[in-house]
């Protein structure tokens, strides 16, 4: 049996969860940590029997748990290169200093290696460069503070903020002599596995086949997943409807694309006009109107279930989605057995068997 779980989607998280008798894969992760974590559990599923975790790109609403989720449990990522060298400097930001700052910095420094001696057995004429970088920690304070005024890829703000780094941390001297705990590296993770788009790969008995997607992101991709004869596609996060994804996304039993804004409501809304202009672009967002042709014109009807995602909540509404969709599947006699499903960011979705 095959199976999906749509964790959570829209601007603020997106995360989905897909399975196959032995092996279950978190399509992003978008939501904090403990939020994926309850959520998985009310659908009935075992975090800790997750296989892995497969990175989309890397924007925040489809990031912002990685981390911790995935020291947590202890599960390999999986990005392409491109991705997870983007998402490696969102964790870790190049901060400027002050010389004054830098001052202050090395001052406490040389306070701390005259005051505690034992910590620092190079002190004696050693290599002021050796002392231990409180560089580096001022950088992770300020990458965290960083990450918590957030927004998502359709540019609403999101609620929360980076995870607290400091749930996954190692011991570190300071200056009085006693331990403390300090933030793990932002972007540790226990594995990473790369994948390439247009190359097939396997993880566990899921075959995966990743299409490039067109949206303003490193790498970003879009993915087909078939186990046990049976096929779901996730299509979400791009600004147009190429002839690569239209092939992609035939012979799916399951659809889940996006339908992310009405387009009068995104026009007459209060989003910055360089914002709408950004959803609006060929690296954008689908519109209703877009999903509707496609699913008017070139969509093979093979899908038991589609799932409207990728929803915005400011310049959409789930009635105004649904009834695009269906308009569309109803002008096509050999359409009419799908159902059309509504993904929330809310809650997850009811999982779909196959």
């Amino acid at each position: 049996m095959m199976k999906m779980t749509v964790l959570a989607s829209g601007s603020k998280g997106n995360s989905t969860l897909v399975s196959s008798g032995r092996t279950r894969i978190l399509v992003d992760a978008g939501l904090s940590c403990r939020e994926l974590l309850n959520r998985m559990r009310a659908a009935g599923e075992d975090p800790e029997a997750l296989t892995a975790v497969l990175i989309s790109h890397e924007h925040l609403d489809h990031i912002n748990g990685l981390s911790v989720l995935a020291r947590k449990l202890r599960i390999p990522v999986y990005f392409t290169e491109p991705t997870h060298r983007a998402w490696a400097r969102m964790m870790n930001p190049r901060t400027t200093m002050s010389y004054a700052k830098w001052m202050e910095m090395r001052r406490l420094e040389m306070e701390a290696k005259a005051q505690t001696p034992s910590l620092y057995p190079d002190s004696a004429g050693g290599d002021p460069d050796a002392l231990p970088d409180l560089a580096e920690a001022l950088q992770e304070d300020s990458s965290t503070s960083e990450g918590s005024a957030a927004v998502g890829s359709d540019g609403s703000p999101m609620e929360g903020s980076l995870d607290d780094l400091s749930s996954v941390s190692r011991e570190t001297p300071v200056a009085s002599g006693r331990p403390r705990k300090a933030p793990a590296e932002p972007a540790s993770l226990p594995a990473v596995e790369y994948f390439q788009a247009g190359s097939p790969f396997c993880i566990g008995d899921i075959a995966i086949n990743p299409y490039t997607i067109p949206h303003d992101a490193a790498d970003p991709v879009g993915f087909v997943f078939e186990a046990e004869g049976m096929r779901v596609a996730i299509a979400t996060d791009l600004g147009y409807m190429p002839q690569n994804v239209r092939l992609a996304l035939r012979r799916c039993d399951v659809l889940m694309i996006e339908s992310n804004h009405d387009l009068e409501m995104l026009r007459d809304g209060p989003y910055p006009w360089s914002v709408k202009q950004r959803v609006l672009s060929r690296v954008g967002h689908l519109s209703n109107n877009a999903t509707a042709e496609f699913l008017s014109g070139e969509y093979d009807g093979t899908a038991t279930y589609i799932v409207l995602a990728h929803l915005s909540e400011r310049n959409n509404l789930p009635e105004l989605a649904r009834l695009s969709a269906e308009s569309a599947l109803q002008g096509r006699a050999s359409l009419l057995g799908n159902r059309v499903l509504l993904a929330r960011q809310d809650a997850a979705l009811e999982p779909i068997c196959l």
